[in-house]
């Protein structure tokens, strides 16, 4: 990209692209913001005029990240069809595609040292993607007795470390390296003991 761009007024976004870019290439703590400036071909001094900083540029990053992270898991859990179980292991599922599919968003998301809470438009799409496990949850949930049952919360964090922990240990880097089985059928299994757990499961299934 030209210089041109920037008096376009994309250099924004372009920042947000390289940034991806690099992140993917040298990880989200392995690259300068001069070197961000560099591949949209402006100077340092330019970036400032959309982001205080480099911190600011990997939280706009990661918040484009959380829009098409929540998109995704909406649309998995399609509204708790054809049934609460389907729709929440479809979530799960999700969660592995993004993160085979986006690398840059989910290092920027995950692996970046961002606060969610240091950018108000960051946390709050964050807790989108966070309320559409927990709604997930809380239907699938429901017919526990109250005594028994977990709290939403409770739940979908639960369900999101799992999904996490596949993602990191058999997704990431050098997918398959460590384990002879997919990520999906390790979710999935963790998941089914999970919710057998909480007899939401029969024990044969």
């Amino acid at each position: 990209m030209s210089k041109r761009g920037y008096h376009h007024g994309n250099l924004r976004q372009a920042l947000v692209e390289a940034t991806l870019s690099l992140i993917e290439e040298k990880g989200p703590q392995g690259f300068t913001l001069s070197e961000a400036a560099k591949a949209v071909d402006v100077t340092p001094a330019a970036v400032y005029r959309h982001f205080s900083g480099r911190e600011e540029l990997i939280a706009e990053v990661a918040r484009q990240g959380y829009e098409i992270f929540t998109a995704l898991m909406d649309f998995a859990y399609d509204n708790g069809k054809p049934s609460a179980l389907a729709a929440f292991e479809a979530t799960g599922r999700a969660y592995l595609a993004f993160a085979r599919k986006y690398p840059g968003h989910y290092q920027a998301m995950f692996e970046s040292g961002i606060p969610i809470t240091s950018n108000p438009d960051l946390a709050m799409i964050a807790a989108r993607a966070t309320a559409v496990l927990e709604e997930a949850a809380r239907a699938l949930s429901a017919n526990i007795p109250p005594e028994k049952r977990p709290p939403p919360a409770m739940f979908a964090a639960h369900i999101w470390a799992m999904s996490h922990g596949v993602v990191e240990l058999f997704t990431r880097g050098n997918p398959g390296a460590r384990s002879p089985f997919a990520a999906e059928d390790l979710l999935e299994a963790g998941i089914g003991i999970y919710l057998r757990g909480l007899g939401l499961l029969p024990q044969d299934r």
